[in-house]
C-alpha cells in the first residue's frame, strides 16, 4: 500500500512541474485537477496503509 502512496506523489508532482511549470496554460488547468486527484489518493493510500498495520 505504501508503493502505492509513493507512486501518487511521484504522478502528482509530475503533474505538478509541467502543469506549473507554465508550458501550456491548457495544460496547466489539466495538471492541477490531476495533481489534487492524486494529492487525494496518496492521502487516501497512507490512511489505509496505517489503519491496516
Amino acid at each position: 500500500m505504501l508503493r502505492y502512496a509513493l507512486i501518487f506523489l511521484v504522478i502528482a508532482l509530475i503533474a505538478a512541474i509541467f502543469g506549473f511549470g507554465g508550458i501550456a496554460s491548457g495544460a496547466a488547468a489539466i495538471a492541477k485537477i490531476i495533481f489534487y486527484i492524486f494529492l487525494v489518493l496518496l492521502v487516501i493510500s497512507l490512511i489505509m496503509g496505517l489503519v491496516r498495520r
